[in-house]
């Protein structure tokens, strides 16, 4: 029997054993694991690398942080050498739940609602792709479906506290020649912005007593000293200013115009009521577009809010200071999603397309997410890659977060035919 009509198999397979992809979803969603507080995904991990090993995975395991470990299984192809590598990438946390009074289902038990649909934390966001993907693969390999080149599967951790778990699977060495990230597209094969969160400092050298502000405030007082939140709201201005130059002049297909934002999310400063303020942070997130890299966009913000500073009698002596990005919002207050770029006409791309096409009848979607995944640290790293899985955005972090089953079935069916495609498409065939 001939590879593709192996496919056609695993294709109806999935159909008709749709029970069995509920049942590996529901272990899957038992497991909770949000973040934050995050530290909880090792029995997940174990489990999933169990399943993984059970599909013929090579499993490399490791830690990212205490309690939180990264799994990447790998599929060694037959002719891996000669044969398209690729990567299915997923995220094993889940968004907070915060206080359940307010679901209706328990959201670690996935559970059938009336309306046909499955409830549960991380059914769209994102563990039902994850799932889908690794039922996909089960049933690949259960019809004996050959693979020519390397297939990685990438469950990574971090992705909703803006934790590198995936840039430290790329940095780890495990790259291919295509990705794709399994998060919440409803289906459609979306590329995605870029955001930046960053700090931006004004610090005083002198501390001062509030009696000593009549003396920085009115005529004579002859004392040089500010007030670093009273600076601070100077430079939210001219953040400002900024921002809606940027929405005049800067514009990217597939976005509403303004979507490049500076969002002033959270100010700190002050020590006492007895005291002028000699410190003010101010924390700030930044969206820009997939034709300018983070690098690029911190510059324009720094060069402007200096600029700023040096029209102030006080700022231009005593500057502001930046702080941009991290690893994690929980351990370093700071985050970085670089942007990804849709690339419509790679051979993979149009792959995916086709077996979207052969699955669903009609082509696919493509369009840029209005947000943020993983996506974009393959971008950054040269690895063509796309968004693609089940769910609406809409539900992700939701209370009563469910998904469309059709849509999970769809997915997996998808997959199964991609998956068999690309593996099987010799390295000299590919050109972008």
């Amino acid at each position: 029997m001939s590879n593709a009509d192996k496919v056609k198999q695993v294709v109806q397979a999935i159909a008709e054993r749709r029970a069995e992809l509920f049942a590996l979803l529901k272990e899957a969603i038992a497991f909770p694991t949000v973040s934050p507080p995050a530290r909880n995904t090792d029995a997940a991990q174990t489990w999933l690398a169990r399943r993984l090993a059970e599909c013929g995975f090579a499993i490399d395991r490791w830690t990212v942080y205490p309690g939180d470990d990264n799994v990447v299984g790998r599929l060694k192809g037959t002719a891996s050498e000669a044969y398209r590598s690729l990567i299915i990438n997923g995220h094993i946390d889940v968004a907070e739940v915060g206080d359940d009074a307010g679901w209706r289902y328990p959201p670690f038990s996935l559970t059938e609602g009336p309306d046909g649909r499955w409830y549960g934390r991380g059914t769209a966001d994102m563990k039902g792709g994850l799932i889908a993907s690794l039922f996909a693969i089960r049933l690949l390999r259960e019809y004996g479906v050959e693979l020519r080149g390397d297939l990685l599967f990438q469950s990574v951790i971090g992705e909703e506290a803006g934790e590198a778990g995936t840039l430290s699977a790329l940095e780890r060495g495990y790259t291919a020649d295509f990705a794709v990230v399994a998060d919440s597209s409803q289906l459609r094969l979306c590329g995605q912005g870029g955001v930046i969160t960053g700090w931006i400092t004004v610090e005083s050298p002198t501390t001062w007593h509030d009696g000593m502000r009549s003396r920085m405030i009115h005529a004579g007082g002859r004392v040089h000293g500010a007030s670093a939140i009273e600076k601070m709201m100077k430079i939210i201005a001219a953040l400002g200013e900024l921002e809606r130059h940027w929405a005049v002049m800067k514009q990217y297909p597939g976005f509403p115009p303004g979507s490049n934002t500076i969002n002033p999310a959270v100010i700190e400063g002050g020590r006492h009521a007895a005291f002028v303020a000699d410190k003010c942070a101010l924390w700030i997130t930044v969206h820009f577009y997939p034709n300018e890299s983070y690098e690029q966009v911190t510059q324009e913000i720094e060069q402007h809010i200096l600029a700023a500073a040096k029209a102030d009698p006080w700022l231009k002596d005593h500057p502001p200071t930046f702080r941009w990005g991290g690893r994690s919002m929980i351990e370093e207050r700071g985050e970085i999603f670089p942007a990804l770029a849709l690339a419509p006409e790679h051979p993979a791309t149009q792959l995916l397309c086709r077996a979207y096409e052969q699955q669903c009848g009609t082509p696919p979607i493509l369009e840029m997410s209005p947000t943020v995944t993983d996506a974009g640290w393959f971008g950054q790293l040269g690895i063509p890659a796309v968004i693609f899985g089940p769910g609406e955005l809409a539900q992700a972090h939701a209370v009563d977060e469910s998904v469309d089953p059709q849509e999970l079935l769809q997915f997996a069916q998808i997959m199964a035919r991609f998956i068999a495609d690309w593996c099987n498409t010799p390295k000299k065939e590919q050109s972008v």
